[in-house]
């Protein structure tokens, strides 16, 4: 979209200039006089003269003070008496330049005062931006990037002029919000580079070696010779903050980008508005007096973006002035042909305008779409596999050596020795930082989600991985989730139970219950003390869920006292062991409340998948149900005959997934769904041959079996006889 508006700006301005063709207008002389000359105002300028392209009636004429009040002063009153018919100024200072202004104001001459201001009421219309508003807004971003503490200070423009004076008053305003911070000196600039360095040089001279968090430049220029004044003195480098904004290669925004500067803010230029105001004066249309331009603050997030926008923006201001050109060429050439040629031109222009802003258009979209998917995609696989090949061998460097650090031979070894077991253990865990900074990062941020297949394969993936000497775990060994987020604890206790469990883990609570809902694990060790979710949380919303309120959660943590304890078990842990702790006690207590739990599971599997008819004796006492079975067995029994009834169903019925509620019933009962379901069935009919007088093939159809042979097979498996001999023998 923005490309449709450069190309309809190029045929505006290529529009104006065939059409000023056809008539003749009263020429307007304005004069233009800047206070300075440097790349703010070169820019202001170029946009002056494109707007001008606009208006072939418009005769601008520049004239540049260079920072001195007497040459401004006498400009102005040269172009005035040259016989001007509108002055553009931005005076040097407020009150210096006033009597000037005021005389050409009173000779008749409108006259624009934009960008800085003056003390004198005699103008006809001011255009800039709020400078007030700049220098508060640059305050409350510095206070905000210091998170309101630190120590900085503040290198003034030009003394005397606007900018400076309202920049500063909004800047300190915003800084008094703030008491924790500190505006340690206000150094006097004139807004060029050298000025600043080697006022901010001098200071540092004085106060060598005094911390400065952050300083303000109440321009880029300003900012960028106070790095220099700082970066010669090698004194560590604070955050730096300008004003201005500006494109190009020595421009604000680079400088922003290449992290020279930590923020700008855009101090518009606007010149083709400036002159448009200046026509509508001339011309007697209706104009803002006072007209304030909206600006916008420049940080490393956007700096990317509005350098891309500003450098396309010159580009075509400079296509535009190639075409002013040729088209002048052109125009002088057209002679009696011009109406003729002005039509032909005008719809060649617009239809290559819009055929090649379409083309470009879509072509620009479809390359960024094909990189942006290229980079995700080898981003994603590269750090799949430097976390595969670095985690792996980064674990079992530090494992082992948390464990050497506790023998009896490094406790009792040498000086020499220990220090260099220190040495190699802190940086192993330095690297161990670098790279999960590194991997956490990953593709702008985002980690990929992993279905539950791919969680299981990750999980035989860590079995086939284990260290040297680790034998093989049955295929039916329970399986422990470990969540804690320090990662040389979840080392430590991989090398503790992994020869024993299948081990999952999670960095934090947030995390770990998405684990536990998707894998439903036997038992989980939980550190307290975590980002994100901390343990006692954790633990509350893991026994407050449906699919996994029966799994044992094992608080680990540091905090010892009766309170921390008591904290624990009001959560809903079922076991609460305290830093430093025995390895041996933390495998025993997984192993009771594992044998707890498989004891539990005994029960449940002894028991019909209904209730027992009421002549049968009742042999042993039946254990509380779990709601959880409660609530699936009356689902079973809900739709008992329904043949075409699927675990799918069940599960939609019980509100989880196919995944979540195998895990589940397998966990509390050490039976499948489907063998639930089988057992539901053939129990039915056996009550259903005992107490009724409906043939094998009416019981067999009417507890939900498609067939009676696969019936008659089933029970013969189930009761090791067929249903006709079991009747006889009742």
């Amino acid at each position: 979209m923005r490309k449709y508006h450069q190309f309809a700006f190029i045929i505006l301005t290529i529009f104006g200039l065939l059409a000023s063709c056809s008539q003749q207008e009263k020429k307007y002389r304005i004069g233009v006089s800047q206070c300075s000359d440097d790349i703010w105002r070169d820019k202001q300028n170029s946009e002056l003269q494109i707007g001008a392209y606009f208006h072939d009636n418009v005769d601008l004429r520049f004239a540049v003070a260079y920072d001195s009040d007497e040459r401004q002063i006498q400009q102005i009153d040269s172009l005035v008496e040259a016989g001007i018919d509108l002055l553009i100024v931005a005076p040097n200072q407020v009150s210096t330049i006033s009597p000037a202004i005021d005389r050409a104001y009173d000779k008749g001459i409108p006259v624009i005062v934009f960008e800085r201001k003056t003390n004198t009421k005699k103008y006809t219309a001011y255009m800039g931006a709020d400078n007030y508003e700049m220098g508060h807004l640059m305050g409350e971003y510095v206070a905000t990037r210091l998170d309101e503490r630190g120590r900085i200070i503040e290198v003034m423009g030009l003394k005397g002029s606007s900018p400076a004076i309202e920049r500063h008053n909004g800047f300190r305003k915003a800084i008094a919000q703030h008491p924790g911070i500190q505006v340690v000196a206000t150094l006097q600039g004139d807004w060029t580079e050298p000025t600043a360095y080697n006022t901010v040089k001098q200071w540092i001279s004085k106060n060598k070696g005094e911390k400065i968090d952050l300083v303000f430049g109440m321009n880029d220029r300003t900012a960028m010779g106070a790095r220099k004044a700082f970066e010669e003195a090698g004194e560590a480098l604070p955050l730096f903050c300008g004003i201005d904004g500006l494109p190009g290669e020595n421009g604000g925004i680079r400088q922003v980008m290449d992290s020279l500067l930590d923020a700008s803010y855009i101090y518009p230029t606007h010149g083709d508005q400036v002159l448009q105001l200046a026509v509508d004066i001339l011309e007697g249309k209706p104009y803002e007096k006072e007209t304030k331009l909206m600006s916008a603050l420049v940080t490393q997030e956007n700096a990317r973006v509005l350098l891309m926008e500003s450098e396309e923006i010159m580009r075509q201001s400079h296509y535009l002035e190639q075409l002013h050109e040729k088209a002048s060429q052109y125009l002088d050439q057209l002679g009696n042909q011009r109406t003729l040629t002005f039509v032909a031109l005008a719809a060649i222009f617009l239809l290559l305008a819009l055929l090649v802003g379409i083309y470009m258009y879509y072509l620009q979209r479809a390359r960024i779409q094909d990189e942006r998917m290229l980079m995700e995609r080898e981003q994603l696989d590269f750090y799949t596999q430097v976390s595969h090949d670095l985690r792996t061998p980064l674990t079992l460097i530090e494992g082992p050596l948390a464990q050497l650090a506790e023998t009896p031979d490094l406790q009792h070894a040498s000086e020499e020795t220990s220090n260099l077991f220190s040495i190699v253990r802190r940086n192993t865990h330095n690297l161990t930082q670098l790279i999960n900074k590194m991997l956490d990062v990953q593709v702008g941020g985002r980690k990929p989600d992993m279905t539950s297949e791919e969680i299981d394969a990750m999980t035989v993936q860590q079995a086939v991985n284990a260290p040297a000497g680790e034998g093989l775990i049955d295929e039916d060994a329970s399986t422990v989730l470990i969540v804690d987020d320090n990662a040389d604890i979840r080392a430590y206790l991989r090398t503790i139970l992994q020869d024993k469990y299948h081990l999952l883990e999670a960095e934090d609570g947030q995390r770990g219950l998405e684990i536990a809902r998707e894998q439903v694990p036997d038992l989980i060790v939980s550190d307290v003390m975590m980002p994100v979710m901390n343990g006692l949380e954790f633990c509350q919303q893991v026994k407050k869920d449906d699919i996994s309120c029966h799994i044992p959660v094992i608080l680990l943590t540091a905090r010892a006292l009766d309170k921390h304890q008591i904290e624990g078990y009001e959560s809903g842990a079922d076991a609460y062991i305290t830093k430093p702790f025995s390895p041996d006690l933390l495998k025993a207590r997984i192993d009771n409340l594992l044998q707890s739990r498989h004891q539990l599971k005994d029960l449940w599997a002894a028991m019909p998948a209904t209730e027992p008819a009421a002549t049968e004796p009742v042999t042993s006492p039946a254990p509380i149900e779990d709601p959880f079975i409660a609530r699936f067995k009356q689902l079973v029994e809900e739709r008992l005959a329904d043949s075409s009834l699927s675990v799918e169903d069940l599960a939609a019925g019980m509100g989880m997934s196919r995944v979540q509620l195998y895990r589940k019933v397998k966990a509390l009962t050490g039976s499948t769904p489907v063998d639930l379901l089988r057992k539901a069935r053939l129990a039915q009919a056996q009550r259903l041959l005992q107490q009724s007088d409906l043939s094998v093939s009416e019981i067999a159809y009417q507890v939900g079996f498609a067939s009676p042979s696969y019936f008659t097979k089933c029970y013969k498996d189930e009761f090791g006889t067929v249903p006709g001999e079991a009747r006889k023998t009742n």
